[in-house]
This record gives C-alpha cells, structure tokens and sequence, in this order.
C-alpha cells in the first residue's frame, strides 16, 4: 500500500507558501490583525487547531497501512497484533487466526468492512468540515460587528451634526472627527472578512490533501480485500443475495471457513511432507558415505592379505635355500618356519576379522534400509 505521509509534504509547501507571503505582507496584515484582534486571534486559532486535526488525520494512516502490509506478508503463527486505533480494528478482530493472503471473504462481509471504514473515515473528517464552516462564519460575525458599529457611529455622526448659525469649517471638523468611529468599524469588519476567508482557504487545502490521503487508504484497502473477496455463482449469485435463506448463507459461510482451514491443513502437511523429504535425502546420502567407506576398507583388507601372501612366500624360498645351504642354520630355519606360521596365523585372524567386520557392516546397512523404509511409509501415510 502507498505511503500516506507524502500528503504532509504538499502541506508543508503550501503552509511554506502562505507564510511566505504573510511575512511579504507583515506590516499591512498586522494593521488588518489589530482592527479587531479578538475576532483575528480567535480565527487563527481555529485555523492553528484545523491544521493540527487534518495532520493528525494524515499521520493515523500509516500504522493502518504498517499493519495491513505485516498482515500481508505474516506467517502462520506469526499474525500482528491489533492496530491501535478503531479505523482498522474490526477487520483486524475478524482476520485474527488467518495467514496473509491465504484467506477469503464474502462479498457481503467485504462491502460491511469497507462500509464500516468509510464512516469512520467520514466522521473523522466532520470535524475539519466545521472547523472550515466555523472560519467562515467567525469572518462573516466578525464583519457584521463592524457593520452594527459601522451604522452606529454613522448615525451617531447624523445626530449630533448641527449646521444652524455654524461656520462651514467648523462643520466640516466635526465632520471629519465623527466619522473616525465609522471607519474603525468598517476597518473591523474588512479585517474579519480577510482573515476568516484567508483561514477558511489555508484549511480547506489541507483539508482536501487530507481527504486525498484518506481516499488512497480506502482505494487500496478495497483492492487487496477485492482480490481475496469469493464471489457466488449461479442463482444464488450477484443480485439474489438477498433472496438466499439465512441458513443456506450461514451453511455457505461455514463451509467456506471449513475449505480454508483444510487449506491451511493441507499447506501445513506439504511443509512436513518436504521436511520429511529432506531428511530422507540427509540420511540416503549418509548409507551411501557409508557404503563407500565399507568398499574403501575391504580393498585395503585384500591388499593386507596380497601383501601377506607375498610375504609368506617369500619367507619360505629364505627357509628352503637356508636349510640346504646348511644343517647348522637349521636353528635359524626353525625360527624363520616359527615367524613364517606366526605371520599365517596373523593372516588368518585379520582374514577372520575382515569377515566380521563386513558381517557388522551388512547388519548396519540392513537397518538402515529397514529405517530408511519405515520412514517413506510414514511420509506417505
């Protein structure tokens, strides 16, 4: 979903703007300020809470948006929390328990969501819509005052004016000198008018920024809800929803969370089924270092024994030419003949041995067929 923080950078520019051409215009807006300063002080702050309100409605969006895109991307058993705020809370406490996008909605419980937060994103904004209506009408109560001071003076001015046996200048003076209330008032009505028009116009631009910020919430909410919104077909579909009894609706709904939670079963069983794939492969890989080393040893055990023969043949040739070169040597024959049947008996043990040791090594491969085998029946049981 897109980031509804970049509204605040066009406010940012645009109050950027305005107080530009406010600091432009300080000296005549400070005379304009002071015609009538408690109407003035009252619309600028109106128009400083009207801005605080419409920001404040641009920075409660993003954790709806931080939520809604951790729900997206959440795990099962790995499901966010509740967002904070009411806007996106009931969806929330519906959606609890589902993963991501693997879950789905009727199109009668999308439209009651989406309805719901479209109210709220209404009501949030009546207040920025009277504030708006408020500097107008401080303006306009502004200007009328002036007005009733205006015609006051005016007609204090027509009163107490007397032109009987007076002289033209003197008239004039009194003239001139009554009609300074008039013009105070005329300057507070005008000076009303300027600020509660100008105010009205500066919160009516945040206020649309905001609204466009809370329109793309809603349009991008109402996409991701449309692609995981089940439409009926059939007689039962579109228009004659409304015609379908309460408990056929109630016993499509549950069936439709039954075939979700057997989605979720089946997804669940698929995970196992490839852990349990993998351990099978582990433990193949294994019998065959296994095997292979079970080769490697009884190569080296027949050389041993080649060697041994060899060697044992050898040792008689040296005990033959030893005793027919002579009888005293028969000595040394005898012990030649002792080492030559020492080393057969060696031959014969370490024959012996091989043989167990391959008999072992048969055993452990038998079992970790058998093992390897069990476990296939329980991957596809």
């Amino acid at each position: 979903m897109r980031n509804p923080n970049r509204v605040l950078i066009w406010i940012v520019i645009f109050l950027a703007a305005v107080a530009a051409v406010s600091g432009l215009l300080l000296e005549p807006l400070t005379d304009a300020f002071m015609a009538n300063p408690v109407f003035n002080g009252m619309i600028l702050g109106v128009l400083f809470i009207g801005l605080v309100i419409n920001c404040r409605q641009v920075l409660v969006l993003k954790p709806e948006v931080d939520w809604v895109d951790r729900f997206r991307h959440a795990e099962e058993g790995d499901a966010p929390s509740l967002p904070t705020s009411r806007l996106l809370g009931s969806m929330a406490r519906m959606l609890t328990g589902r993963r991501g996008d693997r879950f789905s909605l009727s199109a009668t419980s999308m439209r009651t969501v989406l309805d719901g937060i479209r109210t709220r994103l209404d009501e949030s904004r009546d207040v920025s819509r009277y504030l708006i209506g408020l500097l107008v009408f401080l303006g306009l109560l502004g200007t009328f005052w002036g007005l009733l001071d205006t015609l006051r003076a005016v007609g204090g001015v027509i009163t107490n004016l007397r032109i009987d046996g007076a002289d033209a200048g003197q008239i004039f003076t009194e003239l001139r000198d009554g009609l300074q209330a008039p013009l105070t008032g005329m300057g507070t009505a005008f000076s009303s008018s300027l600020f509660g028009l100008a105010s009205s116009l500066v919160l009516g631009f945040v206020d649309l920024q905001a609204s466009h910020a809370q329109n793309r919430f809603y349009n991008d909410l109402e996409e991701w809800l449309s692609g995981q919104t089940r439409l009926s077909s059939g007689a039962m579909g579109g228009d004659a929803d409304g015609s379908v009894p309460a408990y056929i609706q109630a016993l499509l709904e549950n069936t439709a969370d039954s075939l979700d939670k057997l989605q979720r079963i089946m997804a669940r069983g698929d995970e196992e089924r490839r852990t349990v794939d993998a351990r099978i492969i582990e433990l193949t890989e294994e019998v065959s270092r296994l095997a292979d080393q079970s080769h490697s040893e009884q190569r080296g055990l027949i050389g041993l024994t080649r060697t041994q023969s060899e060697l044992q043949g050898v040792l008689g040739r040296l005990a033959d030419v030893s005793e027919a070169r002579s009888s005293e040597e028969s000595e040394q024959t005898e012990q030649l003949r002792a080492m030559a049947q020492g080393l057969h008996d060696m031959r014969q043990e370490m024959v012996t041995d091989r043989e167990r040791l391959l008999s072992e090594l048969r055993d452990e491969v038998r079992l970790l067929t058998r093992t390897v085998s069990h476990l296939n029946d329980n991957a596809r049981g």
